[in-house]
């Protein structure tokens, strides 16, 4: 019914920065929420930033000031651009979404693929 669909990952040096962008598509009457997690290998998933129902932004303390999420309802797609990028900023980035999916309140929530973002010199 609905697909998430990321890109803008890639490899970057420690101070660098990347624009990550995640599109919905498919059966969408309005979104609830959309945002980003991140995952590290042997980490959990976490919060990155995202755009809560309501239209308020929350951002995890170790991405504020150095990451800014934005959006396009028109084109229902959320980025998030990374400035000052460290090392341990080095994972896969997955968009995640709950979507109403008609006028009736129904909702589809999910995840997309993922896209790797690797912070090295």
């Amino acid at each position: 019914q609905v697909q998430l669909v990321e890109s803008g990952g890639g490899l970057v040096q420690p101070g660098g920065s990347l624009r990550l962008s995640c599109a919905a598509s498919g059966r969408i009457f309005s979104i609830n929420y959309m945002g980003w997690y991140r995952q590290a290998p042997g980490n959990q998933r976490e919060l990155v930033a995202v755009f809560s129902s309501g239209g308020s932004t929350n951002y995890a303390d170790s991405v504020k000031g150095r990451f800014t999420i934005s959006r396009d309802n028109a084109k229902n797609t959320v980025y998030l651009q990374m400035n000052s990028l460290k090392p341990e900023d080095t994972a896969v980035y997955v968009c995640n979404a709950e979507i109403f999916i008609g006028s009736d309140g129904s909702t589809w929530h999910g995840w997309g693929q993922g896209t790797q973002v690797t912070v090295s010199s």
